[in-house]
């Protein structure tokens, strides 16, 4: 009928974000971005720029943070069923990671993380990289001072798949092409970010790629390009390229089942107590 308002088909959230939750990812948020840019952030005058030991803090501490943002956020709205959801995505996560790791770049896990992202929420989607990770990095034996950051990391990409525009309208081909699009960029900026983790501790070498404490922003980030470009390339690609296939060859049926299984598990509902 004409002037009849668009049909939506509203999606559950498995977590609602009250103002503590945004407050702790937003928290986390600023304290990862300096935990990986304080190389080119940091002055050239503090100490910061000149201490070696700035990784190994950061590393230290965002644990530590990762579990109170869980915490906080199990607090407001992590009910039984968003758990047991969460133990089964994170499990199956975690068992897609080792199929392609250390072969060019290959992570299936990246697109199961952002349709999950999509269907379940921003807050359920940083829990879910987080917790990923962590139980991949378990499996696989990963465990070392880059673990944080990696948590961090595909906790971003999971939650920014939450915050894409149209979750209640847009549906079909659109909204693949528009996950497959930003699957691509997030492997990408995944890439870049841990590049960042790990490019301080090659300082030593003294190559011209390498991270020179105190020097201008503008020369420790041509070096940043070119060591991007010299030695994660050939896996930050081949990662976007098989999340974009895995997205649209799979995302259809994929998605059908989570929305299903947010709809069978309920989390909008109410519970009301009635007199017998």
């Amino acid at each position: 009928m004409k002037g009849s308002p668009p049909v939506t088909d509203r999606q559950a959230r498995a977590v609602r974000l009250g103002p503590r939750s945004v407050a702790a990812l937003a928290l986390i948020s600023a304290i990862g971005v300096a935990a990986f840019g304080w190389p080119l952030l940091a002055d050239s005058a503090s100490g910061l720029a000149h201490s070696q030991d700035a990784p190994w803090l950061f590393a230290a501490l965002l644990p530590m943070l990762i579990a109170v943002v869980v915490a906080t956020i199990s607090d407001t709205g992590l009910d039984a069923k968003a758990i047991a959801m969460l133990g089964v995505l994170a499990a199956a996560g975690a068992a897609l990671r080792p199929l392609g790791a250390g072969t060019a770049g290959i992570e299936p896990m990246f697109f199961l993380m952002v349709l999950s992202g999509r269907v379940l929420g921003p807050g359920f989607g940083f829990v879910l990289g987080s917790v990923s990770m962590f139980a991949s990095a378990l499996l696989t034996g990963g465990v070392g001072p880059w673990m944080p950051f990696q948590m961090l990391a595909m906790g971003w990409v999971a939650m920014g798949a939450g915050l894409l525009p149209g979750p209640d309208r847009l549906r079909g081909g659109r909204e693949l092409v528009m996950l497959a699009a930003y699957g691509a960029v997030a492997s990408l900026l995944y890439g870049t970010v841990m590049n960042l983790q790990g490019w301080p501790y090659i300082g030593s070498l003294a190559t011209g790629v390498s991270f020179v404490p105190g020097d201008p922003l503008g020369e420790n980030l041509a070096r940043f390009v070119a060591y991007c470009l010299a030695t994660s390339l050939g896996w930050d690609v081949p990662r976007a390229v098989v999340t974009v296939v895995a997205t649209l060859a799979l995302g259809p049926t994929v998605l059908k089942a989570l929305r299903r299984a947010t709809r069978r598990a309920a989390f909008d509902a109410r519970v009301s107590f009635e007199d017998a």
